[in-house]
């Protein structure tokens, strides 16, 4: 009677184990079924190794890697499928601590090709803003599920930018408040050109700003290159950035654009 018990019993172990098997201490995976992998950064062994077991067992197409260092994959990406994508996990740190944006924009900049995205603890929208104006392409709370963790990175790998809703919250709360703007941009931008950044944080294109101001389009092109020299960005949506976190931190211009 035993002995027909106990080859059951370890049939249902090994059936429940097995989408959660690790073939090493530093990968999750199914061998021969993955075509592009995922790395898992995080300098916190337990923290990466159970993270790096639930994502492997909701994406089993994909091979999710943990290490502690991007220079720990470094030294064994041959043994690995292509890089989809990296998640930096930063736990209950700030954005702006100089190791953490040190290591954002270092990792944005050598993975050019490869999205970024951030997971947090945090869903401050200052925060949010700073790892998106160092180079990430999404933003993650730690407060959503595994499967939607791995549906926001799919969104990442096919192009898309992800924030919380949170985020957009706290967005429109700035473009609803009617003093806003002349606390923070005076004496930075010309009357003008307060206008066309409002515009500009309302997402509306040139032609659209150049019929509402009575302007030529040519003119808000000029009024908008000079935008960007004055808050030292390099494209649209680093302004929009750049002057949200400007509005929410409520610092003067001197110091925020400096």
């Amino acid at each position: 009677m035993n002995s027909a018990l106990i080859p059951n019993l370890d049939l249902r172990q090994e059936n429940v184990a097995l989408p959660l098997r690790i073939d090493n201490p530093n990968t999750s995976a199914v061998p021969g079924r993955h075509t592009h992998s995922l790395v898992i950064l995080d300098n916190r062994e337990l923290d990466r190794q159970c993270l790096a077991q639930c994502m492997a067992a909701q994406k089993a197409d994909l091979q999710i890697l943990a290490f502690g260092s991007i220079e720990e994959w470094k030294q064994k990406r041959d043994e690995y499928p292509p890089l989809s994508a990296i998640l930096l996990n930063v736990g209950g740190k700030k954005i702006d601590e100089p190791t953490v944006s040190e290591q954002i924009r270092k990792l944005s900049s050598e993975f050019a090709s490869t999205p970024l995205i951030v997971l947090a603890d945090s869903d401050d929208f200052g925060q949010i803003v700073r790892a998106l104006e160092y180079g990430a392409k999404g933003f993650i709370p730690a407060s959503v599920s595994v499967s939607v963790c791995m549906e926001l990175i799919a969104l990442s790998v096919a192009g898309g930018i992800f924030v919380p809703a949170s985020a957009l919250f706290a967005m429109r709360h700035l473009l609803d408040s009617s003093n806003s703007t002349a606390r923070p941009l005076s004496g930075i931008f010309t009357d003008r050109q307060v206008e066309v950044v409002e515009a500009l944080r309302r997402g509306k294109a040139n032609k659209i700003i150049a019929y509402e101001l009575n302007l030529r389009e040519s003119t808000v092109k000029v009024h908008v290159r000079n935008i960007m020299k004055k808050v030292k960005a390099t494209n649209r949506t680093e302004v929009v950035f750049k002057l949200n976190d400007l509005f929410l931190s409520g610092s003067s211009p001197a110091s925020s654009l400096c």
